[in-house]
C-alpha cells in the first residue's frame, strides 16, 4: 500500500494490519521532490508502529521540470486557505499543490512492485475531499476506476486496485482511525516541514476540521 504518512494512507494502514495481519501488508513510500521530509519521517514511524514492511521510492527525477508549488525547486509559494477558495481563484483548474499525474505515477510503481512481491492488491488512501471541484484530479472516482481497470488489465488480473476511502470524506476517515486506535501523533498533513503544523495550509485546515467534527483533539496541536 501506498504510505505517504498522513491521516488517510494511516488509517488505510490500520485497516490493512487489522485485516490481513502485518506480515502480509508492505508500505510503500515515495520521494518525489517535496519540499520537506517530515511527512517521510512519518511514514517511517507509523510503518515501524506497525511493524510492517516498508519500501522507498524515489521518483524526484520525473517532477524536476514541474514548478509545482509542493516541490522543494519550486519558487512558486504554497497556497494558503481552503481548497474551495482556491478552487475559486484558479477558476476550477487543479490547485498549484497538483503534482503532474503524481498518483497515477506512484500507483504504476507500486503495482510493478506488488507483482514483484507476490501481492494481490494495490492499496490507495485517496478520499472524496482531494478530489471535490477538481483539486486533485488523480483522486477522484473516475481515476481510481481507470486505474483500477488498466492494473488488472496490466497484471493479468493477478493484482487488482483498492481505495475504500475514494467517496469518505476525511472526517469519517478520521473516525474509522480513531475507533481503530490510529497513532495520529505519528502522522504529519501539513505541506510546510516545521516543528509544528502551520495550521494555514489546505491540508492543515482540512486535518482540523476533521478531528473537531469527530470532538477529538488533533494529537499534533495539543
Amino acid at each position: 500500500m501506498l504510505c505517504s504518512g498522513g491521516v488517510d494512507s494511516t488509517t488505510l494502514l490500520a485497516r490493512a494490519v487489522r485485516d490481513y495481519g502485518a506480515a502480509n501488508v508492505c508500505a510503500l513510500s515515495v520521494s518525489y521532490g517535496q519540499r520537506h521530509v517530515r511527512e517521510l519521517d512519518a511514514a517511517r514511524a507509523v510503518a515501524a508502529y506497525y511493524g510492517v514492511e516498508q519500501r522507498f521510492l524515489d521518483l524526484a527525477a520525473i517532477f524536476a521540470e514541474s514548478d509545482c508549488s509542493l516541490l522543494s525547486h519550486s519558487d512558486v509559494a504554497l497556497p494558503q486557505g481552503a481548497y474551495a477558495d482556491q478552487q475559486d481563484a484558479a477558476a476550477g483548474a487543479p490547485v498549484s499543490t497538483y503534482v503532474p499525474f503524481r498518483n497515477g505515477l506512484f500507483l504504476s510503481s507500486a503495482a510493478s512492485m506488488a507483482l514483484s512481491l507476490g501481492c494481490s492488491t494495490v492499496l490507495y488512501g485517496a478520499h472524496h475531499d482531494d478530489w471535490a471541484g477538481n483539486a486533485y484530479p488523480d483522486c477522484s472516482p473516475a481515476f481510481v476506476d481507470a486505474m483500477a481497470r488498466a492494473i488488472a488489465e496490466g497484471t493479468g488480473g493477478e493484482l487488482r486496485l483498492e481505495a475504500p476511502f475514494v467517496n469518505a470524506n476525511k472526517a469519517a476517515i478520521v473516525a474509522e482511525g480513531l475507533a481503530l486506535g490510529v497513532p495520529y501523533e505519528l502522522t504529519w498533513s501539513c505541506y510546510e516541514g516545521g516543528a509544528v503544523p502551520c495550521g494555514t495550509c489546505a491540508t492543515c485546515i482540512d486535518r482540523a476540521a476533521a478531528f473537531a467534527a469527530n470532538g477529538a483533539p488533533d494529537p499534533l496541536l495539543g
